[in-house]
């Protein structure tokens, strides 16, 4: 039985580390609403690769250190 794998992110420590930025600061910067940022934080939503990329781009970070996929693997 292969198990549910389900995207991860720093956004919130990356918030943080970027001089407390809120959420609604970083939803201003991508064009999105605060509640966005809330659910993809949560892990209720998964953004779009372009909307991944752009959050990214705000913390000038790899995609791959802002969104994490887990490995399927055991």
């Amino acid at each position: 039985m292969v198990k549910p794998t389900r995207v991860t992110n720093a956004i919130r420590a990356l918030r943080f580390a970027h001089g407390e930025m809120t959420q609604a600061e970083l939803a201003d910067r991508i064009g999105v609403t605060r509640q966005t940022i809330i659910a993809i934080e949560q892990g209720r939503y998964s953004p779009s690769l372009e909307m991944a990329f752009q959050i990214a781009q705000v913390f000038r970070a790899p995609l791959d250190d802002v969104f994490q996929y887990p490995d399927t693997e055991d």
